[in-house]
């Protein structure tokens, strides 16, 4: 039987997310400690536990068929690598930073300047396009450190909450790129791992839109039933239903958790009463 072969990052948080996500899809994998490759119990999928960066080539290579990888690496190592799926977790960004104490007015300031860096052709790509030339350190590792030992006068790095910066007494003046993780697939797939892949994306969709949205069910006064319908997006139309208490209804409806507040307080200063929330697990549209 044909399995498609996904890789993931061997440890970090992506591994954490990657493997969460393919939990909610309903699919059970056997992982060893310090296993390089499992498998699915219940769906035709192998999983190959590699290193992010080397994931691009190993796409091209047809080592594997798809994988969930920083949209960043692919930037960087692999942009002639098809996205099929952006996955919305994992979000960071690849910034320009310099010492706290260093005035900055432009992305100029870079000027003949050294920057270190682990991700050499994001930082060239980007100074080509804003006319500026820079000397690069290429680093494997912790780049923060170089600008305090006089290796260099700024580093290109991830940044999440912006923590490990701050701690290295840098700060973030150049968002360069905005990242998330994506599910990225190999040219080489074979039509039978294609068909596996369209089932496997139909899963995540419904995790993704679940994670998008709360069910929410409230009680309204008949009088303004009308009023509080029309403020609840829904999914089609919402759910009315009488109560046993006469001259009330209970509406069940779908809101984005983007608007999720806004929504609530409106429907509160409409009569809406006994507002409950709930996660959805699935949404199959």
């Amino acid at each position: 039987m044909t399995k498609i072969r996904i890789a993931v990052q061997k440890s970090g948080r992506l591994n954490e997310d990657s493997l969460k996500i393919l939990k909610d899809c309903g699919i059970s994998i056997d992982n060893g400690k310090d296993q390089l490759k499992a498998t699915a119990r219940n769906f035709p999928l192998e999983v190959f536990y590699l290193r992010n960066g080397d994931i691009p080539q190993y796409l091209r290579d047809g080592v594997v068929d798809i994988a969930i990888i920083g949209e960043n690496v692919l930037v960087e190592k692999g942009n002639d690598i098809s996205i099929v799926e952006r996955l919305n977790f994992s979000k960071c960004r690849v910034s320009l930073a310099i010492p706290k104490s260093v005035k900055y007015s432009s992305v100029k300031d870079f000027e003949g300047k050294r920057i270190a860096t682990s991700y050499p052709n994001t930082v060239n790509q980007y100074l080509k396009s804003k006319g500026v030339t820079a000397d690069l350190h290429i680093i494997n590792g912790s780049v923060e450190i170089a600008p305090n030992i006089g290796l260099a006068d700024g580093v290109c790095d991830i940044v999440s909450s912006g923590s490990t910066l701050f701690k290295n007494n840098l700060k973030e003046v150049e968002v360069m790129l905005k990242s998330e993780a994506v599910l990225a697939v190999s040219a080489e797939i074979s039509p039978e791992s294609k068909e596996i892949l369209e089932k496997l994306q139909f899963r995540i969709k419904s995790v993704l839109q679940a994670r998008q949205n709360k069910y929410v069910l409230l009680n309204a006064p008949n009088e303004k039933l009308e009023e509080i319908v029309s403020i609840l997006p829904g999914m089609r139309s919402p759910t009315v239903l009488p109560l046993a208490e006469e001259g009330w209804s209970s509406v069940h409806t779908v809101i984005n958790r983007d608007t999720f507040w806004e929504v609530i307080d409106e429907l509160k200063q409409a009569g809406a009463e006994g507002i409950l929330v709930c996660p959805i697990e699935k949404m199959v549209l």
